[in-house]
């Protein structure tokens, strides 16, 4: 008697099985951030509607199967920078399912994605960012010193640090050691780190610490920053009490945290040129990534030397020189 072959719905079922396997695998050994796995779920889906519209399962998958795929979801307006994403989380379920799950083959192996223009990141200037920490105004909205105490710690940090909004938010009062001015962050990936926190950022933390103590109120919340009511500030409310904080000083121009981590890069490489430090500060797992802040580096020097080179200054093409005139 030969076997029963399984149903195409009990097939769909096992892919989507098999989705899970690795989603479990990227969160549990990867240890990607919740974000990311997020992401790739979502991608993951848009694969598996693809390829259910062609009546094709994941393990039965062909190059040009993925090639529909991708013609489909580009239809839908998808920018090239989300298409590579989406390309590179099917290629990394595709890689784990042939090594762990028995698949045949992977049949996105051939495709690459499309070349991506990455923009430089908005960043501050040095003087914006004093103007902007050095802050001495009392917003109407932020009437509570002690929020003023909190707020211009977390502020001084992020860039004195160079911390991402995960990691500011995620620091617990353990992880600063004010009398050596460093702290202990956790990255992506859950990867440790040590970062270095100057001066004002320490006696801004020093201010805040004796308002945390009121606000605990004898609780045992290890988090360094806390809201009104006690608990771990949630990344919204950082980028909120931000926003109405750099309004505040009348700076022109919207600021959100991560401009602080952009201009920490970017004024610590124009200062020192040392991008392999710049890398281990930031956190970034591959140079490449850094390397975004040289280009901020030369648009800076570009800018100096349009200003102060008594060279500098172009003709005009559309005007042509006349000789004749400066007789």
């Amino acid at each position: 008697m030969r076997p029963e072959t399984p149903s195409e719905q009990e097939r769909e079922s096992t892919c989507q099985a098999h989705v899970e396997r690795y989603l479990t695998y990227i969160a549990a050994e990867r240890r990607l951030s919740p974000n990311t796995v997020s992401s790739y779920r979502r991608d993951l889906a848009s694969l598996l509607e693809g390829l259910g519209i062609q009546e094709i399962t994941a393990q039965d998958a062909t190059p040009e199967h993925i090639r529909q795929v991708v013609i489909r979801i580009r239809k839908q307006g998808l920018s090239a920078a989300s298409l590579a994403r989406h390309l590179s989380s099917w290629r990394g379920f595709y890689t784990f399912a042939v090594h762990r799950l028995g698949y045949p083959n992977n049949p996105c192996a051939g495709f690459k994605g499309p070349k991506v223009r990455r923009k430089l990141p908005q960043t501050l200037t040095p003087d914006a960012c004093t103007q902007l920490l050095d802050n001495r105004a009392s917003p109407a909205q932020i009437e509570d010193d002690s929020l003023l105490a909190r707020d211009r710690a977390m502020f001084e940090l992020l860039y004195s640090a160079g911390v991402r909004l995960s990691e500011l938010t995620g620091l617990n009062l353990h992880d600063v050691d004010l009398k050596d001015g460093q702290a202990r962050v956790t990255g992506k990936g859950s990867k440790s780190r040590i970062v270095p926190i100057g001066s004002c950022t320490v006696r801004a933390i020093k201010a805040w610490l004796p308002w945390r103590d009121i606000i605990r109120n004898g609780s045992d919340e290890k988090a360094l920053f806390l809201n009104r009511r006690g608990g771990r500030l949630t990344q919204r409310s950082v980028q909120l009490r931000l926003d109405t904080w750099a309004k505040s000083t009348n700076l022109g121009q919207p600021v959100h945290p991560h401009m602080l981590r952009h201009a920490f890069a970017s004024h610590l490489l124009q200062s020192s040129g040392d991008l392999r430090a710049v890398q281990e500060l930031l956190g970034h797992a591959n140079i490449s990534t850094t390397q975004i802040y040289t280009h901020l580096d030369w648009q800076h020097l570009a800018k100096v030397y349009d200003q102060a080179h008594p060279r500098a200054k172009r003709v005009n093409p559309s005007k042509p020189e006349n000789p004749e005139s400066e007789k």
